[in-house]
């Protein structure tokens, strides 16, 4: 996989077809560079140590001083030796001899090695990795500094490979995502003239975008960055991969990469208790599949159902229904000949958003909405929530819209099923709105806003959305 240092990018292709995908000519000057890292060399004492841990080898030469240990590591680089401290008792030291020079580091044991970050199963693979780390940054800090000045993420690799995979989406017939009102016209400054125009207001094409859920990662074998296409150096922890999409980058790329993550199927394990921006992008809807499977079948034999959604439902068979919906995503069967009980499946979506690690009104914006019920004017006040909605992110607000809207159609048939729209509040405050620290307290002072809140979006839900 490695070119020459000087590989030009140009010429370099992406085919059509994802399944053809080939990266392009990666640079290879970081790699080389590995290959030329000095190579550890363990310094063993010469005699056996009675109190030494149990966890260190032969390299462990006890109590002895700096400049000892410099001694014994002179003329050698790369080599390493592990002493207890003179001043610290009990506390160990790892000598390295680099650059011509005795590097002491402060070492710690939890079950792994480690002097910062990175844990390793034992000392000679944290040597390994330093003697790497040391040598790169050395010899390429200004190299370093530059790579990601002339990134190749817009023009190849991950980008190219997503266009290509959204092309191939659409080429297989899937509607068009539904256009939903998010921006509201700045030339209406009266909350009743503009409650009465929102319906008006432009439609803007839903732009979910999805920021990558990166984590550090241990690459096996050489692996470059879909970033700044240069070598991931170091044994272990070399970068960071999106756990939704699979993207591979430089930690300091990461912090580069524009929100444009498309998750991949493929590794997402459950879809409850996904995040719903996730799940949406993954299965290329407008609103989780669960939300709209479960609806359907409410509304098709549930509507008139005496309690609905206050009544619960058997919890195991709610699990059940999760189970289905984790294992068979949109074939879960949640038909009456599965589950009779329609409070089964009104629980079952009650369970899915409030599993959602973000709550449909995310935590950033619960303070807003609930200073919102605060307002005593009730023009000004449904005024502040529809600012609010307008924050929200596009899915999560495709979601709220389609869910406020079912519940105003369960509101039709109050006669038969009792729940009118406090009543909901009631049940879907505390699922919909969740305070960033969960607080015991905090949630019973606010639940009279969290009622408050749903239930102004269900009786308003045509002006408001």
């Amino acid at each position: 996989m490695a070119a020459s240092s000087n590989s030009s990018l140009s010429g370099s292709s992406v085919s059509s077809d994802p399944e053809d995908y080939q990266p392009p000519i990666w640079k290879s000057y970081l790699y080389q560079l590995q290959q030329e890292a000095p190579r550890p060399k363990r310094i063993t004492c010469p005699h056996e140590m009675v109190n030494r841990p149990k966890y260190y080898g032969r390299e462990f030469h006890g109590i002895i001083s700096r400049e000892h240990a410099d001694e014994l590591l002179a003329g050698a680089e790369g080599a390493y030796l592990i002493r207890e401290s003179q001043r610290q008792p009990g506390t160990h030291t790892l000598a390295l001899r680099f650059g011509h020079q005795t590097l002491n580091y402060r070492l710690f044991y939890d079950g792994k090695h480690f002097v910062g970050e990175k844990r390793f199963e034992s000392v000679h693979d944290l040597v390994t990795d330093a003697l790497i780390t040391l040598y790169i940054e050395t010899k390429a800090a200004e190299y370093i500094a530059k790579m990601t000045t002339n990134p190749i993420y817009e023009h190849l690799g991950y980008t190219s490979l997503l266009k290509d995979k959204m092309v191939h989406r659409l080429s297989r017939g899937r509607t068009e995502q539904r256009r939903v009102t998010f921006q509201r016209d700045e030339k209406i400054s009266s909350p009743l003239v503009r409650r009465s125009a929102l319906k008006d207001t432009p439609e803007k094409q839903c732009s979910y975008e999805k920021i990558h859920n990166f984590k550090v990662h241990t690459f096996r074998g050489p692996h470059w960055c879909e970033y700044c296409a240069n070598f991931m150096w170091g044994l272990i922890a070399q970068g960071v991969r999106c756990s939704d999409c699979g993207l591979n980058v430089h930690k300091q790329c990461s912090k580069l990469v524009p929100s444009d993550c498309q998750p991949d199927l493929r590794r997402i394990k459950k879809v409850f208790s996904c995040d719903l921006t996730t799940l949406v992008k993954a299965h290329n809807t407008t609103r989780p599949m669960v939300v709209d499977i479960c609806i359907r079948e409410i509304e098709l034999r549930g509507m008139k159902s005496e309690g609905l959604y206050r009544v619960s439902g058997f919890s195991e068979h709610i699990e059940d229904v999760r189970l289905a919906f984790d294992r068979d995503g949109e074939k879960a069967d949640i038909s009456a000949s599965a589950y009779a009980d329609i409070n089964i499946i009104a629980g079952a979506l009650k369970l899915y958003l409030r599993d959602l690690p973000i709550p449909v009104i995310t935590f950033d914006l619960y303070s807003k909405f609930i200073q919102a019920a605060k307002i005593p004017n009730a023009e000004s006040r449904l005024e502040a929530i529809h600012e609010g909605l307008l924050q929200l992110p596009p899915a999560h607000y495709e979601t709220l819209r389609y869910l406020m809207a079912h519940l105003k159609r369960v509101t039709l048939f109050e006669k038969d099923n009792f729940m009118n729209a406090e009543n909901l509040g009631i049940v879907f405050g505390p699922t919909l709105m969740q305070p960033p620290e969960q607080n015991a307290l905090t949630t019973l002072n606010d639940m009279r806003q969290q009622k408050l809140v749903v239930q102004l979006m269900i009786e308003h839900e045509d002006v408001l959305f």
